[in-house]
């Protein structure tokens, strides 16, 4: 991503420093050139828009983050949607999600039609296996600091005034990292908890002790077949609304209904589409329209799409004006703060799972190494050429 001129960050009753086309024009970027997957992603939004640009302070990333996390869908893409929303309304939502999502769309229409043509991408495995390294180390770093950020820095002092949501963090990140999901109710649990302590609402207060007791316990391109379609849409708007949290969290979803109930695909063709998503820069859950492209051309892709991402549309806008002005109570505050030390442990147990997928070998283990080095050191250095260096190398070990 680019590296525009550091501002002070807005507060809450500033007029936007932006104009529509601008965060519009920002999200496409995104989506040309955010490869990581939704860990990384959300730390690039965090950089670019609440670091460097000052366009969105830390109080609305932190909303956005919680309602992203609590509502069905993709998180990258329920978070753009919202930061949209903040200062644009439903227009800012609409072309946010639209510009983030385009990109990824067509590359993978492309990387379909090639598959199609050319009966599946071994080379696709080697460039993975770089790529994939390379991924662990950039979502890593985009962890830890969104970690020092929600949770608090890696100071004694702050850590010993924070420790309930360090404790919160720590148990996120071990649960994710054995189940390998992310569990929704626990999110609301621990924001419920830590609201409880905190700062708890004045009708909680008459009967604090007893009430707090119980929370704290508890290429055919143009192929067309209607009454598949149909089956496509229903089956894909079911994962965008009932599937939580981030990329990781609906891909045994879609296995399980993709190549187990449904059998549109194979178990090779199943992992390459994953292979695809990986590779493509965007919200990782864009490989739904490989997905569809396979099973029935532009349409299926079109319309697989449409079914994750309008509930993730409607889960996010809906709910984002209320949320916003009841955000400033402080009961809230503290609701929001636990839960968000909640989900940036989840998405550190997430890394821990992919990585355990793509570090296979040392080699892989050194690549993910020297891309965090890399970007802590060489401040100038940008994600996509760091990926770029990782496919190649990955051709290069796989080759030789």
């Amino acid at each position: 991503m680019d590296n525009p001129d550091i501002t002070t960050p807005l507060t809450a009753n500033e007029t936007p420093r932006y104009r529509l086309g601008d965060i519009a024009l920002y999200f496409l970027k995104l989506g040309m050139l955010g490869f990581g997957g939704p860990v990384a992603l959300i730390g690039y939004m965090h950089r670019d828009l609440v670091e460097q640009r000052g366009w969105i302070t830390e109080d609305e990333y932190r909303e956005g983050l919680a309602l992203a996390q609590l509502a069905p869908g993709p998180l990258a893409a329920q978070l753009g949607i919202y930061l949209g929303y903040v200062h644009y309304g439903i227009w800012g939502a609409t072309l946010t999600g639209l510009t983030f999502v385009l990109p990824s769309f067509i590359m993978v229409l492309l990387l379909g039609m090639a598959y199609q043509l050319y009966g599946g991408l071994p080379w696709m495995q080697s460039v993975f296996y770089g790529v994939g390294a390379a991924v662990i180390g950039i979502i890593t770093l985009s962890c830890y600091k969104l970690t020092i950020k929600s949770v608090s820095k890696l100071e004694p002092q702050a850590i010993r005034s924070r420790w309930l949501l360090w404790a919160f963090f720590l148990l996120m990140a071990i649960v994710t990292a054995i189940t390998e999901r992310e569990e929704v109710w626990l999110f609301i649990v621990l924001g419920l908890v830590y609201m409880v302590i905190k700062a708890p609402p004045r009708w909680l207060r008459r009967n604090n002790t007893s009430l707090s007791l119980v929370l704290l316990t508890g290429t055919g391109f143009w192929h067309i077949d209607n009454a598949e379609l149909i089956q496509i849409g229903l089956f894909f708007t079911e994962a965008g609304a009932f599937v939580f949290g981030s990329g990781l969290a609906i891909i045994p979803f879609l296995h399980a209904g993709v190549v187990n109930e449904m059998g549109w695909l194979n178990e090779q063709q199943f992992l390459d589409s994953v292979a695809v998503a990986m590779i493509t820069p965007g919200p990782v859950v864009i490989t739904v329209g490989f997905i569809g492209f396979l099973v029935s051309g532009f349409a299926g892709a079109s319309v697989a799409a449409l079914g994750v991402f309008l509930p993730c549309f409607i889960f996010t806008v809906l709910p984002a004006p209320y949320f916003k002005k009841i955000s400033k109570n402080e009961s809230i505050k503290s609701f929001v703060d636990g839960i968000t030390a909640s989900v940036v442990g989840a998405l550190v147990g997430s890394v821990f799972v992919i990585g355990s997928r793509s570090i296979v070998d040392f080699p892989s283990a050194l690549i993910a190494l020297a891309t965090g080095v890399a970007l802590i050191y060489i401040r100038k250095l940008q994600e996509p050429y760091v990926i770029l260096i990782a496919a190649v190398v990955g051709v290069l070990i796989k080759g030789l």
